[in-house]
């Protein structure tokens, strides 16, 4: 059950979408079925003239790269096994650092 009273019969809608509020217009005829006409460019160019920005300016070319290897050798160097085996070190000796310094 609502607690909102309902409108009297006679009331008319206050409440309106602005869709239903204003119409919208029909398609004219005269348009419809002749050919579109487009107007002289006012330049005089008969030829395409407007440039993208993207075509008439060239992108910087990146920087060379630190190896010949690119990202993919970074990342193969950062995996070495060496590297791996110093961290494991590292957190077994934090590990029991924690352990004797909390017992």
């Amino acid at each position: 059950m609502s607690d909102r009273e309902s409108p009297a019969p006679g009331d008319q809608a206050h409440d309106v979408l602005a869709a239903e509020a204003f119409a919208v217009p029909t398609a004219d005829p005269s348009l419809r079925h002749e050919p579109i006409a487009l107007p002289e460019d006012p330049s005089g160019i008969v030829e395409p003239h407007d440039v993208l920005a993207a075509e008439e300016f060239a992108m910087p070319a990146p920087r060379s790269p630190v190896s010949p290897a690119g990202a993919a050798g970074i990342a193969a160097r950062a995996a070495t096994p060496v590297r791996i085996g110093a961290l494991a070190v590292v957190a077994l000796l934090v590990r029991r650092a924690l352990r004797r310094h909390r017992g």
